[in-house]
């Protein structure tokens, strides 16, 4: 039995009286793209938080490739993570968020080398070729020496998914990367995840409310629900035919809205 890219397994997470994530079992295979979709507040984006180690999880476990990420075997039992385990498990997993996140006192080239020169400890030639190689297959390379100021929302987006895989992740994880754009920008950023998932072999996840893009680029789509997984399937299955009352009222209510 092939061992999962990802693995959540029981995993929760509260905010004080609040439960976001209600022992949440979900696996995702090597190279497979698993679009997110849910109303807000659903756990969606706590999900791949999670996953990226920007919070810490109340129960449960994490796996990536069989191996916990949360956690750490010490005299064969699983204890918490150390800081050092826990950044080695973060290098295989490169995350874009909504609103880019670029450092605004570094052009988009500065932008995407700072990482893989401080962390991954190339060269600054080495990182300066990854970054322009990136920038060119992204649409930017005459945008190198631009600060993201000078940069439209979704050319700043771009340059956000260029940083991500200059760090050669195993893993690529979207967080309503569109949401924070105008409608005719959203396009030209998805034309880049479209050419990511056809052209490279990478485990992605992505919360989205695009549910056209979800339809035609997942090969499973994950509805959440307070805090689970209430319906998963194709995207066939679940956009054309969904058996859950609640998946029902959500695809309804927003392709009426669409």
């Amino acid at each position: 039995m092939t061992t999962p890219m990802i693995r959540f397994r029981g995993v929760t997470k509260k905010y004080g009286a609040l439960t976001v994530l209600n022992q949440l079992d979900l696996d995702v295979s090597a190279n497979e793209k698993v679009a997110i979709i849910g109303p807000s507040g659903s756990g969606k984006s706590t999900m791949l938080r999670l996953l990226m180690m920007l919070e810490g999880i109340d129960e449960g476990v994490i796996e990536v490739e069989g191996t916990p990420l949360t956690h750490m075997l010490h005299n064969g039992i699983l204890v918490p993570a150390s800081e050092s385990y826990r950044r080695q498990g973060r290098s295989k997993i490169g995350m874009v968020f909504q609103n880019f996140n670029l450092f605004p006192h570094m052009t988009a080239l500065q932008n995407i080398i700072e990482a893989p020169v401080k962390t991954l400890g190339l060269s600054r030639s080495e990182a300066t070729e990854r970054a322009d190689s990136l920038l060119d297959m992204v649409g930017l390379a005459d945008k190198r020496t631009h600060y993201p100021s000078q940069l439209s929302g979704g050319q700043q987006q771009r340059v956000a998914i260029a940083r991500a895989l200059a760090m050669r992740p195993q893993i690529l994880l979207f967080d309503e990367v569109t949401s924070a754009l105008d409608p005719e920008l959203c396009g030209e950023v998805l034309n880049v995840i479209r050419q990511l998932g056809d052209e490279h072999q990478l485990t992605m996840l992505m919360v989205t409310h695009q549910m056209s893009f979800a339809r035609e680029f997942a090969d499973r789509v994950c509805f959440f629900s307070d805090g689970k997984i209430t319906e998963q399937g194709t995207p066939q299955e679940i956009f054309g035919e969904p058996q859950h009352p609640r998946t029902q009222a959500f695809l309804s209510a927003v392709m009426e809205a669409i």
